[in-house]
């Protein structure tokens, strides 16, 4: 029964790694509790499933909230939305190369780190502008350009991508 709470845990760990949600942690510290109590008590699984929900729920009503807002606290006093995915919405930030859709997307410099983009419209938006995050699924964000930036790029009906050309008919 040790092994299935650490496979557990480690499952659950990878899932907060992927959304950062803050709840899949305290599961995995849940699971990881109730493998030492199968490791100690390999018979009373009552008790290691009692030791991992309480682990688990004391995580999520004490602990989560103290470590959500210190997340998402700003120094410019801007309100992020809900979750760690809300935080990221609305914030500013520069395209590494043409993003383009979800067929063609790009890449933008988010917080010193790379993440994979998408256009907000069917439009390509030209590497070095300066786009709004404006949502967010999984790992990639949705960008649209900020107002007054050059706009969209024009490839004649193609976009290159790392020296390949693509037509424009899907």
């Amino acid at each position: 029964m040790v092994v299935a709470w650490l496979v557990l845990g480690v499952v659950l760990l990878g899932i907060e790694l992927h959304h950062f949600a803050f709840y899949a942690i305290f599961g995995s510290i849940g699971a990881f509790a109730g493998a030492l109590v199968a490791a100690a008590w390999p018979s009373a699984y009552v008790v290691q499933f009692l030791v991992a929900v309480v682990a688990a729920t004391v995580g999520i009503v004490a602990v989560r909230p103290s470590v959500s807002r210190a997340f998402h606290r700003r120094r410019d006093g801007h309100h992020p939305g809900r979750g760690v995915h809300g935080a990221l919405v609305g914030e500013e930030v520069l395209t590494l190369d043409i993003v383009g859709d979800a067929y063609h997307p790009g890449h933008v410099r988010l917080a010193g780190e790379r993440w994979l983009a998408v256009s907000g419209s069917d439009k390509p938006i030209p590497a070095g502008s300066q786009v709004w995050v404006t949502g967010v699924s999984g790992t990639t964000l949705t960008v649209w350009p900020v107002a007054g930036e050059a706009g969209y790029v024009d490839l004649g009906g193609a976009i290159e991508l790392g020296g390949l050309e693509e037509g424009g008919d899907r």
